[in-house]
């Protein structure tokens, strides 16, 4: 793996990726962040050697340098997921190619469905810690002490001092942000009544596929992390419905604008 990462990083550099100090994960139905930044070199997924290619129909597929809020970002324009038939490995493998690249700090978002029902369709939850039900790790790998600590510590693996500043932002903004613990299941299918009620007794506020993985990695390089979920759906195990997902991609569009707004104004800070 090492060889692989540093032979990306060696073709994204010769490509203009310069020392980027964010890294920007965009979750489903999230990607108009990409028009906020000048932009100064982005490329295929599928041309960078030893890179994923996303399968999923609403991921754009593009590895994105950049200027925003003044600083320089990396931003992944369509992200990776187990469900998908991917690896934990390639799942996180980006996340390893942009701390060899230089960034400092990684900033995740996704879609999520709300199990608690406090949380509303088309809000926003600051993911305050997580649990992972996708049943492997990304460091469940031969050789992984080359990489970072094998026994990588999770006691606060989202940045607080980066929560507290969007927690400010939103407040500043009035935008609604709620604090949670989000739960990363393998999917692709939606969930079950009984698994939602089972989500809400272990602590569950959102339920997501994805994040966890590249929110452990970057732990494991000692990266600061900070993640937001556009809740989609309320999750409702007993007045449960079935899901549009076009409706969910449409309810993530209509919520961007305040992850941009809460991105943009941390990054300033950052």
């Amino acid at each position: 793996m090492i060889r692989y990462i540093n032979e990306t990083t060696q073709y994204l550099q010769n490509k203009g990726f310069d020392n980027p100090e964010i890294g920007i994960i965009l979750g489903t139905g999230l990607g108009k962040l990409v028009e906020e930044v000048e932009i100064i070199k982005e490329v295929s997924y599928n041309h960078i050697p030893n890179f994923p290619t996303a399968t999923v129909e609403f991921h754009k597929g593009k590895l994105i340098f950049g200027i925003l809020e003044g600083k320089k970002v990396i931003v992944m324009q369509g992200r990776f997921h187990l469900y998908e038939g991917y690896t934990m490995q390639d799942v996180t493998y980006p996340v390893r190619v942009m701390e060899k690249l230089g960034i400092k700090t990684l900033l995740v978002s996704n879609a999520a469905g709300a199990v608690n029902l406090k949380f509303k369709k088309g809000e926003l939850m600051l993911i305050e810690d997580h649990i992972n039900l996708q049943g492997n790790s990304p460091l469940a790998i031969k050789g992984v002490e080359k990489l970072g600590e094998r026994f990588t510590d999770m006691s606060a693996p989202y940045n607080k001092a980066i929560n507290s500043s969007i927690q400010n932002i939103a407040k500043i903004n009035k935008i609604t942000l709620h604090n949670g613990v989000y739960v990363s299941v393998v999917g692709p299918q939606l969930e079950t009544r009984a698994e939602y009620k089972m989500l809400k007794i272990i602590g569950a506020d959102a339920v997501g596929m994805s994040t966890v993985p590249e929110i452990i990695v970057a732990n494991h390089l000692n990266l600061k992390t900070a993640a937001v979920s556009v809740l989609t759906d309320e999750c409702d195990p007993n007045n449960l419905k079935p899901v549009d997902i076009n409706e969910i991609i449409a309810i993530a569009g209509k919520a961007e604008t305040k992850l941009i707004t809460l991105f943009k104004e941390l990054i300033k800070t950052l």
